[in-house]
């Protein structure tokens, strides 16, 4: 490494060039506090709208903040309506099949699913922002459902109270949903990080997919657990109680659905083919088993569809002991993560289409059709990615499109659930594998590994603790390694050391810029990161060993002794009462070394809390400077126009 080759100004010229770094004025208590909240809470400001408008306006901006449907029917055309019609017909072909297979994935009755895509999507059409999202019931919460309910309540031995127990649990999501948005607190879900959501779902994608074995074989009896080796042998010592016929139709169908997809995706113009596969499959199901009377032959199929619509099921939710606890479980764990992956999705094709989403609006929305399907015999609903991809590519303009496929499922109900009685169940087997393959995002678990090997551990955490042990191990594993992770991130900031990049007054890290040249006398260490109590004792640590390891190059070398430490506080957001004691320490240590310790650039909250502290009176205000350039020239001044006991004036201890 280089040293560079400085030019020394005069002490004139260096006092005007210098400028003093500023304490912020003083703010009342009750200001300061206030500022914080709204950049805690309101990042984005949702009340900026209602600023200087009249009593009357800001009655209307308030309806149609929670109430979007208000902003935008007025303004609907007739081609928005063509372009909504083919695309809420498209989604409700997908569906109806998808909401009967989802709902037998949850233990529920089938119609269920039915009545989840009816109700809900109603409300989301007039409270979401969202134009894209189509909303139903998903493989991953129906798979939550029945695994944590089915913990309490055996679903095939007490089906009344398993069902009740499924609306209270939607009941309890709903709120915590609309409460997460409501009190601005969607940041939460952030805990669930991408890496953590590709590892998840593709674990619970491969255990819903193991689970339909039973359907595609044709098996009475299946075990209850998730993990594989339950599945796996549940599914191996039953060998001579696999059904051919079964295993055939499914692995027939199953066969039509992937190649549809396969085609859709090489010819995105026919989307429409894979959309309408599953109903597809669905009526040449029931057609096959009516012509050849397969049910006779062990070819197990839906039945009798309850006709009509929803009935009221608010007198249904269970508040009482012991099962109030575990639906309140089931309820925080599955509303969490059908949020994230509403918000997520909502999000990507709001991106695609050039507009903007309010996710603590989502939350609102979301959650608000939750209470309201669960007092309408509907369970956990969310906005699904491959229903949702469907209504993109359909060419949907507004949320309408929710409201026509609701309007299709209404038809459904009240006219054709009779057609639904010779449906085999593993034609919906095989609906739900096609649609569970598609969760499984190899790629992105690659991109992760290729990119960064900690988030590529928290994805093989959460798939391993999906597929081995349990859904709710697994998140919870996700989860904990992430979480493990932020600490580090807070706890273990990073250090380095910066150079003068040549011919330039710009200092940078000496590892990314090997070309970046040491200062002669002068150690220079940026802090990556705000100074806590967490991290205080590892900075003064590490920066410790950085001058250390310094001065042993320096002694090596028989160079220049080191004079000065200079710290760029840049990234410095903020600092407690911990990390201006670990500055004081500090500063001492450097005395007793025999160096000046320096600060460059610390921010408004430093100064501020400096000041408070009495700290800026013990380093003094001089050897404070606006940037690291800065710092650089008036130690070097000193060095080479001072006497060291003039540049040093304080006593050895």
């Amino acid at each position: 490494m280089g040293n560079g080759d400085f030019m020394y100004p005069s002490s004139s010229d260096r006092q005007c060039a210098t400028h003093r770094v500023a304490i912020p004025p003083p703010q009342p208590f009750f200001m300061s506090f206030k500022n914080s909240l709204k950049e805690t809470f309101f990042p984005d400001d949702p009340l900026r709208q209602f600023k200087n408008k009249t009593p009357s306006r800001r009655f209307i901006l308030g309806l149609q903040y929670f109430l979007p449907i208000l902003e935008w029917a007025p303004r609907y055309s007739f081609q928005f309506l063509k372009s909504d019609l083919v695309a809420g017909i498209t989604i409700a072909s997908l569906a109806i099949p998808q909401g009967i297979s989802y709902a037998k994935l949850a233990n529920l009755p089938p119609i269920l699913g039915l009545y989840s895509s009816f109700i809900p999507p109603l409300v989301y059409a007039m409270m979401g922002s969202s134009r894209d999202l189509a909303v139903g019931t998903v493989a991953v919460a129906s798979l939550l459902t029945a695994s944590m309910l089915g913990q309490e309540v055996n679903a095939s031995q007490n089906p009344t109270l398993f069902l009740h127990l499924a609306f209270t649990a939607t009941f309890f999501a709903g709120i915590l949903q609309a409460s997460l948005g409501l009190l601005r607190l969607g940041f939460i879900v952030d805990f669930l990080s991408h890496a953590t959501i590709v590892g998840f779902m593709a674990g619970a994608a491969t255990v819903v997919i193991l689970q339909q074995l039973k359907g595609i074989l044709g098996l009475d009896h299946f075990t209850h657990s998730t993990d594989i080796i339950s599945v796996l042998h549940s599914v191996f010592s039953q060998i001579h109680q696999w059904r051919w016929e079964s295993g055939v139709l499914g692995v027939g169908f199953l066969f039509f659905l992937l190649v549809t997809r396969y085609f859709s995706k090489r010819r995105p113009k026919f989307f429409w083919i894979s959309a309408m596969a599953p109903l597809t499959s669905v009526i040449l199901g029931s057609l096959l088993v009516c012509l050849t009377h397969a049910e006779k032959h062990g070819v197990q199929v839906i039945g009798n569809l309850k006709k009509g619509l929803n009935p009221l099921s608010f007198g249904d939710l269970v508040f009482t002991k012991p099962y109030i606890t575990t639906s309140l479980k089931t309820g925080i764990i599955t509303g969490i993560i059908a949020l994230a992956e509403g918000i997520a999705v909502g999000r990507s094709f709001a991106m695609f289409k050039h507009y903007h989403i309010d996710g603590n609006k989502e939350m609102v929305a979301i959650g608000t059709m939750n209470i309201v399907g669960s007092c309408f015999s509907c369970y956990l609903t969310t906005g699904p990615f491959s229903r949702s991809a469907v209504n993109f590519n359909a060419g949907c303009k507004t949320a309408m499109s929710n409201v026509i496929m609701a309007i299709a499922v209404m038809l459904t109900l009240l006219f054709l659930t009779p057609l639904f009685y010779y449906t085999p169940l593993v034609v919906l087997s095989a609906i739900i594998i096609s649609a569970m393959l598609g969760l499984i995002d190899y790629e992105a678990a690659i991109h992760l590994w290729n990119v960064d090997k900690f988030d590529f551990l928290v994805c093989i955490g959460a798939y391993a603790g999906v597929v081995f042990a349990s859904v709710e191990v697994g998140l919870v594993i996700a989860v904990a390694i992430s979480v493990v992770r932020l600490l580090l991130f807070v706890a273990r900031p990073r250090t380095s050391v910066l150079g003068n990049l040549p011919d330039s007054t710009i200092y940078r890290n000496i590892e990314q810029y090997p070309n970046a040249n040491h200062v002669h006398g002068v150690l220079i260490l940026e802090i990556d990161a705000p100074i806590y109590f967490a991290n205080s004792s590892y900075l003064r640590e590490r920066i410790s060993r950085w001058i250390d390891e310094e001065e042993d190059k320096l002694k090596a070398t028989g160079k220049t002794s080191l004079q000065y430490v200079i710290l760029d506080m840049t990234a410095v957001g903020n600092i407690d009462t911990s990390g201006i004691s670990m500055l004081e320490e500090l500063k001492k240590t450097t005395e007793r070394r025999e160096l000046k310790l320096v600060l460059a650039n610390p921010g408004a909250e430093v100064m501020k809390k400096l000041n408070k502290s009495k700290f800026l009176e013990n380093i003094g205000q001089e050897w404070i400077y606006l940037t690291v350039g800065e710092a650089v020239e008036a130690c070097n001044f000193k060095l080479h126009t001072c006497k060291p006991e003039e540049s040093q004036p304080w006593n050895n201890v």
